[in-house]
């Protein structure tokens, strides 16, 4: 008798939520119709039955909640139904994340509960910051959506205004929000990069990989936006005539706070204030307590400052080879390049510059020198006057390739590929030579070779 009714009561709960999941996905069915239509007066009841009685019924439950959410709060009238609004947005977030976590990207999630808090200003200015703080600390890498990481700064920057921050907590804001945005910049790059080098060599894209470099090169357009966007915000607050007078001033009560000195350091030589004597000042000081890849790096700018190169590559190549940051390992390469070049070792830049590209695929500066070093040997390049000009043409492809990868360089790289293009030989030499279609090989430092245009 008991093993019957503990049967039956067995076949009670199954029949029970056998029927509850069966309404669960009625009443799923009934609310994605009338969210899809934007009937949000019906749909609204429903999704808030589901989310009571069936959280964990099916992700089309968050997607639509998602839509119709912040559909509804551009439509508020009110700042109470603003905000109730805004805190059912969060909360079908939060348990999108809870429900299907192998379905949702985390810093996706995150950056959506700090953008429709700082849209809609919710919360304290620190309350929003922290929101921000949240995907950095929780996932960094994927912290990629252009508008949240000018929302971050913005937020950092609103704070030092109302003199609720110092100068120092706004250059840490911005070191690190460039670093982001580098960061997302390097990864769309690196994708790009052998597309690129691809079409140039006159290979066909599949559909595939025209599509990723279609997207590669819309989010590197607006990574360069925002980055323009975030150094417009920080303008003046962090050229050298501030900050001159501001390390000047507090130098001698700072020079030996080893944090100080390397804040001081950092930003008088990220804005290139490195000819004025508190640099050389800030730097001995931070060198004799801690040398580092940093101090390597600055007394290599002092000694180039000195005209000191040899001097300068030695500082540069130590700072490398202690340097752990890969962003800062670029920038250090990219250094010893231009000293290389600047020196006429263009084999020698040359190959620091693609090992600095080799790290920071977006560095679209590195390929304008190279094209202009592949211009200036023009005239040591090839035996007749149009194997001479033929090496314009590879100048203008690399030219292209830096607008390609960083289009804040766009038009300067547009203008110098066409200047070079003028300078290679026409279509009335190609026809004279009976060059149409063949390649022109360097035998020269340059040793590369390009594709003459067919005709």
């Amino acid at each position: 008798m008991k093993r019957n009714k503990l049967l039956f009561t067995l076949l009670s709960v199954f029949f029970s939520v056998a029927a509850m999941a069966q309404d669960c996905m009625v009443t799923l069915s009934l609310f994605n119709e009338s969210a899809k239509v934007k009937n949000y007066e019906d749909a609204l009841p429903k999704y808030e039955q589901l989310i009571a009685e069936c959280s964990d019924s099916k992700l089309l439950l968050y997607q639509r909640g998602e839509k119709m959410l912040e559909d509804l709060i551009e439509a508020a009238e009110t700042k109470e139904e603003k905000l109730s609004l805004v805190e059912k947005y969060i909360k079908n977030q939060n348990l999108r994340l809870k429900y299907f976590p192998e379905k949702t990207n985390n810093a996706d999630v995150l950056e959506s509960i700090a953008l429709i808090k700082y849209k809609n200003k919710i919360g304290t200015l620190e309350e929003r910051l922290e929101a921000f703080e949240a995907i950095v600390k929780e996932d960094a890498d994927n912290f990629d959506n252009p508008v949240a990481l000018y929302a971050y700064f913005r937020t950092a920057n609103t704070l030092n205004d109302k003199g609720k921050r110092d100068i120092q907590f706004l250059f840490d804001k911005y070191d690190e929000v460039i670093g982001l945005l580098e960061t997302q910049e390097n990864k769309k790059a690196a994708q790009a990069q052998p597309l690129i080098a691809k079409e140039q060599n006159n290979e066909e894209l599949t559909r595939r990989e025209k599509r990723i470099l279609k997207n590669s090169e819309i989010y590197l357009r607006n990574y360069s936006k925002i980055k323009g966007s975030v150094n417009g915000l920080l303008g003046s607050k962090a050229d050298c005539d501030n900050l001159i007078p501001m390390y000047q001033k507090d130098f001698d009560a700072k020079k030996t706070d080893i944090e100080w000195l390397k804040n001081a350091a950092s930003r008088l030589y990220a804005k290139e204030c490195t000819s004025d004597p508190i640099f050389f000042k800030v730097v001995e000081a931070q060198n004799k307590i801690e040398p580092s890849a940093k101090t390597a790096l600055y007394l290599g700018r002092l000694a180039q400052e000195n005209r000191e190169m040899n001097k300068a590559l030695d500082y540069y190549k130590q700072s490398a080879s202690l340097e752990e940051s890969k962003s800062n390992k670029a920038r250090v390469f990219y250094s010893i390049a231009e000293t290389y070049k600047n020196m006429g070792s263009y084999s020698s830049a040359r190959s620091y510059y693609r090992k600095a590209l080799n790290i920071k695929p977006s560095l679209g500066a590195a390929y304008l020198k190279i094209a202009e070093m592949y211009a200036k040997s023009a005239n040591n390049c090839g035996e007749t006057s149009f194997e001479k000009r033929a090496i314009y043409w590879l100048a203008a492809d690399y030219a292209n390739r830096a607008g390609r990868v960083d289009p804040a360089l766009k038009s300067n790289a547009a203008a110098a590929a066409e200047s070079y293009r003028a300078r290679a030989p026409q279509k009335t030499d190609i026809f004279q030579e009976g060059m149409s279609g063949k390649t022109v090989t360097f035998s020269c430092w340059v040793g590369e070779s390009v594709k003459v245009p067919s005709y």
